[in-house]
């Protein structure tokens, strides 16, 4: 029983985790073969404070983009990008 564990900055829509967790299977069973009611997926969330991004948290560098600052996935919410 394959177990596909995400960890990333909270913030995305219920439908962008469930589009997620269904792509992820679909690589899985593509990959490896492993029959699709086996692969288990969790996605873990956390706050921008609690993800560091080259010594400083997310949230600070989200706050401040600067052309020197890492790509950065900004995650969004039903109100758009934040």
């Amino acid at each position: 029983m394959p177990l596909i564990q995400v960890t990333m900055v909270e913030g995305r829509t219920v439908a962008q985790k469930h589009e997620l967790i269904a792509r992820l299977t679909d690589a899985m069973v593509d990959a490896v073969g492993t029959p699709r009611d086996r692969v288990r997926v969790a996605i873990y969330e956390i706050s921008g404070d609690e993800w560091g991004i080259g010594g400083q948290a997310f949230s600070a560098v989200r706050s401040t983009p600067t052309s020197d600052s890492p790509d950065i996935d900004t995650p969004t919410t039903d109100e758009g990008p934040r």
